[in-house]
């Protein structure tokens, strides 16, 4: 796996770009862009960088980019390395698996990890810092000004100040204010119709459960698919967490925030009738919250005509967590801008846009169809019992069966196989995308 060296730009060529935005994709984004030479600024509108959200899961395709920008030796410590896949009933009969080690020897140089995502936030923070980036939280951007005549653009924060850059990279996320000052009108995400229970369980309480205990000692990823619903759980930090998503209806105040504590005996009381581990499980849960699920509608362009402006990540393509490529796709998007930036020859306005309608190329479309294979997979996982969930399941046992890929069937629901998206997905070369 080739391991990005830090680019030395002549000054000409050298950008003042900053990134609005400092989660997984906008401190990925500082790390492509800095690995080629460019300075980079990050802006956070939170008050500190702090332990937030739950598990991520991280395939092939990301494994190669996060290994490009010399991560894999501090990841490492962090990474579970989950054996396989296993999607079962909501009844809790097993329906197939998938190896990790022999899908992703299909792609060489990569692998499966699992991570708590503060673990790899802080990992690319470190990263990015150690590379040049300077941070600073409590920085709320409300407005970015392009100036054709400058070739600049200002971004405007809330405490009144006024930054200038060569490029801004706004990567503020699904709920993002960039997007709406690119496009110039308000687009607030649109709904699913699904929410997400996440919750992180102590495995030593599953370690007494004999029933239990075999989620932790296997080091697998469960799928149970069910009518209108569907269950997650993978192992986290070397063993010692559970992570545990329930995608479920979407019942939360139309009006309200996207974020909200849920109801715990509410949650239970969604799956009593599934298998009785699941109850087990929940049973071990004594708070939770929930998160309404939303994506983002394509956008014709992802930039500012000038050159001086671009959106990456959530705030341009977000998607349902359904394929495990959200954060996957952002990384993506990252190492591509990285690459396309690190081929100006000036800073010169034509040189920053032909490498903008280079990113956007590149990006545009692949995004867009993990955002619809996400709506698919949706209608796949929440299937209730009947002909059509026959079908699917009995596609997913043959696949299982398969000799070998080219005697697969394409639109199966254990995605990572698919014989069509699969390659596509997972096989994804960002160098040879940008090239």
């Amino acid at each position: 796996m080739t391991t990005q060296i830090k680019m030395d730009l002549p000054p000409d060529a050298k950008l003042n770009i900053i990134v609005v935005g400092a989660g997984l994709g906008g401190v990925g984004a500082a790390i492509a862009c800095l690995l080629k030479g460019h300075g980079v600024h990050i802006l956070e509108s939170a008050t500190e960088i702090g332990e937030i959200g739950a598990g991520i899961q991280v395939l092939p395709n990301s494994s190669k980019v996060l290994k490009y920008w010399g991560l894999e030796p501090t990841l490492l410590p962090h990474a579970s390395n989950p054996k396989c896949a296993n999607l079962i009933s909501w009844k809790g009969a097993p329906l197939s698996s998938l190896d990790f080690a022999a899908s992703a020897a299909k792609y060489p140089g990569t692998c499966y990890w699992d991570f708590h995502r503060a673990d790899l936030h802080r990992v690319l923070i470190d990263r990015a810092i150690e590379l040049g980036a300077t941070m600073e939280c409590n920085a709320r951007a409300i407005d970015v000004r392009c100036n054709t005549q400058e070739n600049t653009a200002k971004v405007m924060l809330a405490d009144g100040r006024e930054l200038k850059a060569d490029l801004v990279i706004g990567a503020d996320g699904i709920h993002s204010r960039m997007r709406e000052i690119l496009v110039g009108k308000k687009q607030p995400p649109t709904r699913t119709g699904d929410l997400a229970y996440r919750l992180l369980l102590d495995t030593k309480r599953l370690m007494k459960d004999p029933d239990l205990a075999p989620f932790v000692t296997a080091k697998e990823v469960n799928y149970w698919i069910g009518p209108g619903a569907h269950v997650v759980t993978y192992m986290l930090r070397d063993g010692d967490l559970c992570n545990m998503v329930l995608l479920v209806p979407d019942d939360m105040p139309e009006d309200g925030p996207s974020t909200l504590a849920g109801n715990v005996e509410e949650m239970r009381s969604l799956f009593t009738e599934w298998d009785p581990r699941i109850s087990k499980l929940l049973a071990l849960c004594e708070n939770v919250q929930r998160w309404r699920l939303c994506i983002v509608e394509p956008l014709d362009s992802w930039f500012h005509p000038s050159g001086c402006f671009v959106l990456l990540g959530d705030s341009v393509h977000a998607t349902l967590p359904y394929l495990a490529s959200g954060a996957g796709m952002s990384f993506e998007d990252a190492a591509v801008l990285g690459e396309c930036l690190g081929k100006l020859r000036s800073t010169a306005a034509e040189e920053k846009l032909f490498a903008l309608k280079v990113y956007q190329a590149c990006r545009k479309e692949r995004t867009e169809m993990i955002v619809q294979r996400g709506n698919v997979q949706q209608y796949l996982y929440h299937l209730h019992d009947g002909k059509e969930q026959e079908e699917r399941d009995r596609k997913i046992k043959a696949n299982g069966a398969a000799a070998c890929d080219a005697d697969m069937e394409e639109g199966e629901a254990l995605v990572w196989r698919d014989p069509l998206l699969a390659p596509k997905l997972l096989g994804y070369d960002h160098l040879e995308d940008a090239s």
